[in-house]
C-alpha cells in the first residue's frame, strides 16, 4: 500500500510538472511567411547577378533579424503597372501571404497617363486584398521630363492608393539611390549592387513592421 501511495505521489508531480509548461513549449518553429516581391526590372535585378537582385538581398536582411522568409522573385524587366495586372495571378500563387508591389517606374518614363497606372494599381492591390494577402506598396516618382503638372499627378497615385486602400507605403523605393551615378549602373537607372544593398537597408524597416503586423494576425 505504502509503494502505492508512493507511486501516486510520482505521478502526480510529472502531471503538475507537466501543466507548469509555458504554452510554447513542444511547438515547432514558426512557418517562413512567404512573399511576393511584383516589380519590374529595379527588382528583377537587371544587370546583376541573381544573387544580387533586390529580393534575394532582402530576404537575407530579414533573416539576419531572424525573420523566416520564403521569397519569391517576380520582377520583370520592362513591366508596367498594366503588365503587372496582366500577370498577376499567375506571379502570385496560392498561399502567399504578403506581396511587396514595386510597379511604375516605366510607366513614368514612358509618359503613361497617371490614370491608366492608378487603375492598374488598384486592381491588383484590391485582387490582392480579396486573396486575404497583405501588400506593402512601393512608391515611385515621375522623372521631370513630362512637367510639373504630369509628376503631380503621377507622384499623388501612391499616397492616394495607400491611404484609399488600407495598405502600408514605402514612399519613394528609390529612396538614397536615384540619380547617384556612384551607386547606378551606366544607364543611370538600374542600382549597382552596392546600390541594392542601401534600397534594402532604407526599406528595411519598413517590412520589418509590415511583417511584424502580419505575424499578428497570423497568430
Amino acid at each position: 500500500m505504502r509503494i502505492f501511495v508512493h507511486i501516486l505521489v510520482l505521478l502526480m508531480g510529472l502531471m503538475t510538472a507537466a501543466s507548469a509548461q509555458t504554452p510554447t513549449e513542444g511547438k515547432g518553429p514558426a512557418k517562413p511567411i512567404k512573399m511576393v516581391v511584383l516589380g519590374d526590372s529595379l527588382s528583377a535585378g537587371y544587370g546583376l547577378p541573381a544573387e544580387a537582385a533586390f529580393p534575394v538581398r532582402l530576404q537575407k536582411a530579414l533573416e539576419a533579424k531572424g525573420i523566416k522568409v520564403d521569397m519569391t522573385n517576380a520582377g520583370v524587366s520592362g513591366d508596367t503597372a498594366s503588365g503587372g495586372r496582366e500577370r498577376l495571378d499567375w506571379s502570385v500563387a496560392d498561399g502567399t501571404d504578403a506581396v511587396i508591389v514595386e510597379l511604375g517606374a516605366n510607366d513614368a518614363l514612358r509618359g503613361i497617363d497617371p490614370a491608366v497606372t492608378r487603375a492598374a494599381l488598384s486592381d491588383i492591390i484590391t485582387k490582392l486584398q480579396a486573396r486575404k494577402i497583405a501588400v506593402l506598396l512601393c512608391g515611385m516618382l515621375a522623372p521631370p521630363n513630362y512637367g510639373s503638372e504630369y509628376a503631380e499627378k503621377f507622384n499623388a497615385i501612391y499616397p492616394d492608393l495607400a491611404k484609399s486602400l488600407g495598405v502600408p507605403l514605402y514612399p519613394f523605393f528609390l529612396d538614397g539611390v536615384a540619380a547617384n551615378p556612384k551607386i547606378n549602373q551606366a544607364d543611370g537607372m538600374h542600382p549597382t549592387a552596392e546600390g541594392v544593398d542601401i534600397l534594402v537597408k532604407n526599406i528595411l524597416p519598413t517590412v520589418e513592421a509590415f511583417l511584424g503586423a502580419l505575424s499578428g494576425q497570423r497568430s
